[in-house]
């Protein structure tokens, strides 16, 4: 079951249940605002937050305490005492995945390597445990694949929950060297950076995007490098992804209702609004006044 459980001012908050015990949640904030976002966890779950992007915090207790979640940083949680709901504040520009898994699923997993993850052997099994820690560029990838993917709806799930046991791996995989063999564009993190760099570019300047060329030269990179290194990342090529990002971004401006049809179309990049109108029913099946309506 796939549901989109809140969507305010251009964030959204997606939720999706791969199997009994086994949850999703996909949380990105690209509005101006801090966004507050709640879920009830009880405590036989244990909960998973990746903050891909931006800063989060995780607050306890109504407020009395919490956890700063920054940039590229993990929070793993897990308190078989008392339960642990969500609540989350997302600063602008966030994005989070979590995964929440129920602690029978995820025994079921694990069971045998109870030794290797010492949270859940006989001695410490009735304990609460949190741990904080940085995100790996290769655990980048995948967060980047969860929230970026252009695959058929039809197997989704299936993808996604791929992604999640792949997280999961390498979350608890000992060896850097698995990072390496895994993705040897990755032994040299700069290139992740500027990668990173090269998605920005084109989002800042999506109305006059530089060339492939221009883009590689700006960030430092060859253009081969450019190429195979944001497939790897973001799952789709440069301009693939940027198709993507506007007419994701000028769903949210239509939703909106602040800007007609033309307005749209010209702040997403299109000189004429049959182009843009064209480009949008592509990808949504609808045109952009049927779907305002």
């Amino acid at each position: 079951m796939i549901n989109v459980i809140k969507s305010v001012a251009g964030s959204t908050y997606k939720e999706i249940e791969i199997a009994e015990g086994f949850i999703i949640l996909k949380l990105q904030n690209v509005s101006n605002e801090v966004q507050q976002v709640t879920r009830d966890i009880s405590n036989d779950f244990i909960q998973f937050h990746y903050c891909l992007k931006g800063k989060s915090k995780f607050n306890f207790n109504e407020g009395r305490y919490g956890f700063d979640v920054a940039e590229e940083q993990s929070l793993l949680l897990y308190n078989p005492q008392q339960d642990l709901p969500i609540h989350l504040e997302l600063k602008p520009g966030t994005s989070v995945v979590s995964i929440l898994l129920s602690i029978k699923k995820f025994h079921a997993l694990f069971s045998q390597e109870a030794d290797y993850i010492h949270f859940l052997n006989n001695e410490n099994k009735d304990k609460k445990y949190y741990d904080n820690k940085q995100i790996t560029p290769t655990i980048a990838v995948v967060l980047n694949q969860i929230i970026n993917f252009n695959i058929h709806s039809s197997i989704e799930k299936l993808y996604l929950k791929a992604k999640s046991y792949e997280l999961l791996s390498l979350y608890f995989n000992h060896s850097e060297d698995f990072d390496i063999d895994q993705c040897p564009f990755l032994v040299d993190e700069q290139n992740v950076i500027k990668i990173k760099q090269a998605k920005d570019i084109i989002i800042a300047r999506m109305i006059e995007p530089p060339t492939l060329q221009e883009l590689a030269n700006e960030v430092g990179l060859t253009l081969k490098k450019l190429k195979e290194g944001f497939k790897q990342i973001y799952g789709d090529s440069v301009f693939s992804f940027l198709l993507e990002y506007k007419m994701e971004y000028a769903r949210k401006l239509l939703e909106s209702n602040q800007y007609n049809v033309n307005e749209v179309g010209l702040k997403v990049g299109y000189s004429t609004a049959s182009h843009f109108i064209a480009a949008f029913k592509k990808k949504y099946g609808i045109t952009p006044k049927k779907y305002n309506q």
